[in-house]
């Protein structure tokens, strides 16, 4: 080999050397290096029908990748790119390319939460689902309405799943949708249910929905916890005896499933209006539960204490005053409901601010 080819090999090696250096560099920094150091969350959303190729440019976009078409090209040689799953996913600028991928094909999606605090019916609860925008209260209560969707998931032929939607905080991802929400609300009831309530049930000889229908009048009747007991013991003494169990919450709820919505306020005109839910019209227990209650209140239905009590009455501060007599009772609703006095500056709330 003469001397001129020898040089010219070596410019040739050294160029490729080159081109290769260069094309190592610029392939790590669009691929492998992160764009940045911050840690701030970046939320990406990839809805239902997104191509990758809309998703590698939202993240160039955000400043997350450094080029949409290299990115898009990479996820492509590794077979990624159609595996991106639909989600809401938390990224930031000191991730890189692959651990951005890694994500998104993962699709553990951004928790979310709800509460549902003991006692809430489905008419607030769809309320609340249509605040956090997981859907409308029509799109709840048509859910929470459906026979099949009902038959599914408990087995029997309610009118709702009222009662059924136990309270507690609920982790959901934006694109589970309320269906999923509702489901796994139905399914902690369950759990709950026969893991510590069912064995109780043979105390009563009851179906389980009666029992549900007792515990949700309890919650509506009571915050107070050591009241539950109390509570129910007024109500199985009345249902023993044969007496109307008279209770406000019902004929409420009962006015709600005519119009939709809850009422603000309870009238003389409900109080006489015949309903499947008004207790003082009625000889037993609705037909169904009126709310969503916890496992104390459900424990309550199962085991009153042991009482004489047939009446209660507000104290105006979250706890009441029970009787055993028709002029016990109507003294203490002269003292502490007809006398403006003793209402004064009180409200139920007080029970909370105590418990602080």
């Amino acid at each position: 080999m003469t001397k001129k080819n020898t040089v010219t090999s070596v410019a040739v090696l050294c160029f490729v050397v080159a081109i290769g250096v260069a094309a190592a560099f610029f392939g790590y920094q669009l691929l492998l290096k992160p764009v940045g150091n911050s840690r701030t969350e970046i939320i990406v959303e990839v809805p239902p029908g997104q191509s990758f190729t809309q998703t590698a440019y939202e993240l160039q976009n955000k400043k997350l990748i450094r080029n949409a078409k290299v990115f898009h090209w990479y996820a492509r040689i590794r077979g990624w790119a159609g595996k991106i799953k639909v989600g809401e996913y938390g990224l930031n600028q000191s991730m890189t390319p692959d651990e951005i991928i890694a994500i998104l094909v993962s699709g553990k999606s951004l928790a979310r939460s709800i509460t549902i605090a003991e006692g809430l019916n489905i008419f607030d609860i769809a309320a609340e689902f249509e605040r956090q925008n997981i859907c409308t209260q029509k799109e709840f209560l048509a859910i929470v309405e459906d026979k099949a969707f009902i038959q599914s998931l408990l087995g029997e032929n309610l009118a709702s799943l009222e009662g059924y939607l136990y309270p507690e905080t609920y982790k959901y991802t934006k694109y589970e949708g309320a269906k999923a929400i509702v489901t796994a609300m139905v399914k902690r009831f369950l759990t709950v249910w026969n893991d510590q309530l069912a064995a109780e049930t043979g105390k009563l000889k009851w179906p389980r929905n009666q029992i549900v229908t007792l515990a949700s009048i309890i919650e509506k009747e009571t915050g107070a916890e050591f009241e539950r007991p109390l509570i129910s013991s007024v109500f199985h003494n009345r249902i023993q005896k044969r007496m109307r169990l008279q209770t406000d919450p019902t004929v409420l709820y009962g006015v709600a499933l005519r119009d939709r919505k809850m009422p603000t306020n309870i009238t003389k005109n409900d109080l006489l209006t015949p309903t499947a839910y008004n207790t003082y019209t009625i000889d037993s227990l609705p037909p169904a539960p009126i709310a969503n209650p916890g496992k104390e209140a459900l424990l309550a239905a199962l085991n009153p204490a042991t009482s004489k009590y047939l009446f209660f009455v507000s104290q105006n501060n979250g706890t009441h005053v029970f009787s055993e007599t028709v002029q016990q009772h109507n003294k203490a609703v002269q003292q502490y409901q007809l006398n403006a006095k003793a209402r004064e500056n009180k409200s139920w709330r007080d029970l909370k601010q105590s418990k602080k």
